[in-house]
């Protein structure tokens, strides 16, 4: 059986390849987005893991939760950087920059 700690070690090991993906790659918007989504990822397996360690539906609900608002944002996403890319012809961080008034 998988204990508590392995589904946290894991959690914790998605959600340090996230940070260090921000942190280490800023020029591309697409894989910025793709690291908040690995966050949420890893937040959902702590969720499920407590839920399913304490008997407890309500981390799995709040799973659907974040589920609903991560498929918004990556729709939302996805819909500004094609708009961006249409006026621009680039999706680097440091050109989105320059729009600033």
């Amino acid at each position: 059986m998988i204990a508590l700690s392995d589904y946290l070690v894991f959690a914790g090991f998605l959600f340090s390849i996230a940070v260090a993906g921000i942190f280490i790659n800023r020029k591309n918007v697409i894989l910025l987005l793709m690291c908040i989504e690995l966050m949420l990822l890893a937040v959902n397996v702590n969720f499920i893991a407590f839920s399913h360690f304490l008997s407890d539906m309500t981390g799995q609900v709040f799973v659907f939760f974040i589920l609903t608002v991560a498929a918004a944002e990556a729709a939302i996403g996805l819909a500004i950087l094609v708009v961006l890319f249409r006026n621009r012809q680039t999706i680097n961080v440091e050109d989105i920059n320059s729009l600033k008034g």
